[in-house]
């Protein structure tokens, strides 16, 4: 596929995903633009191996997101809601929703990523006011994945749609948006009945858990408390611990080590020059034994093995095993 850059499609495992389609800012956002400004939508073919660690970290983005799961199984994951989807399977995530996807070892994943305005035409179409602007300004759709009614419809207009942008053929446009905009009506019918519901508590933690990550983003190689943290929602203690457990399912304290501990192995692998003590205080750590102490919890070796070994790996490109993140320290 790498031939068909140019018409949005990447192919990409799972560390260039991470690395290079993975730039955000502070609050998470994904800085990387999907599509042009003509043609807002591109397509990403992601497979992940055993030596990667199989991670999508959490980010959000101005576009739609829907997924189609070709190969293995994975964990989508929104605030407050975990999806597992395994071969043949499909979810969705809406506009401006933090997500995080966790997958098994040779795992093949195709995701198309799109603005609304490919599908509303301009904000006052009847495509915008009577169906797009409700569905994803009401909050009730933030993501979800389709029963295993919808998913015949569903993975018919993804394939198609994929198949149709991957080939770059005159007219793929028209082709590509009018399975989008397909896409799109399904998801409109699976939620129309739940439009006028009050979503207010839930648009809320969002907000509230946007702000957080954002400070400890900004934060992280600083001493941090949970007061720090809450303050930045302008919200208390418990409230705090109770928003990060709704939304993430995670503490503030353990976000904020799985945090410095992802940081610390992009600068490992990044940066050979580095030593372990500055990568360490850097990262936020008091000591470089506690810090060697806490990386080999989540990636069962040391940060001096775990550096040789990306060293080797990328130098070999198919070299031996990397480690993978454990899921234990959640």
């Amino acid at each position: 596929m790498e031939a068909e850059k140019s018409v949005n499609i990447e192919n990409i495992n799972s560390s260039g995903q991470n690395e290079t389609c993975m730039k955000r800012n502070h609050a998470s956002k994904e800085l990387a633009a999907h599509g042009t400004l003509e043609f807002p939508c591109a397509g990403y073919s992601t497979f992940f191996t055993d030596l990667d660690d199989c991670t999508i970290p959490w980010h959000w983005h101005e576009e739609i997101e829907i997924l189609y799961i070709k190969k293995g199984s994975v964990r989508l994951q929104i605030p407050g809601k975990s999806f597992y989807l395994n071969q043949g399977e499909g979810a969705a995530v809406s506009s401006n929703v933090l997500h995080f996807l966790k997958a098994e070892a040779y795992c093949e994943l195709y995701s198309l990523v799109f603005h609304p305005m490919l599908v509303m035409g301009n904000e006052e179409s009847v495509f915008a006011r009577k169906y797009m602007k409700p569905l994803l300004e009401n909050g009730v759709f933030d993501g979800c994945c389709f029963t295993w009614e919808e998913q015949g419809s569903y993975e018919a207009k993804f394939v198609a749609a994929f198949e149709a942008l991957m080939s770059g053929k005159t007219g793929y446009e028209f082709s590509v948006r009018n399975y989008l905009s397909e896409i799109c009506c399904l998801l409109y019918r699976k939620f129309e009945k739940n439009l006028d519901e009050n979503s207010f508590e839930a648009n809320l933690d969002s907000e509230r858990i946007q702000k957080m990550l954002q400070y400890i983003h900004k934060h992280f190689a600083e001493e941090l408390t949970v007061s720090q943290i809450a303050g930045a929602a302008d919200i208390g203690n418990r409230e705090c611990l109770r928003c990060f457990q709704r939304m993430i399912q995670i503490s503030p304290i353990q976000y904020l080590l799985k945090y410095r501990i992802m940081q610390s192995a992009s600068l490992l692998a990044k940066n050979p020059a580095y030593n372990i003590s500055d990568i360490a205080s850097q990262c936020g750590f008091d000591s470089p034994s506690n810090f060697s102490q806490m990386f080999k919890r989540f990636y069962r070796c040391s940060p001096r093995e775990y550096r040789k070994h990306r060293i080797t790996a990328d130098l070999q490109k198919n070299g031996d095993r990397r480690y993978a993140i454990s899921n234990d320290t959640k």
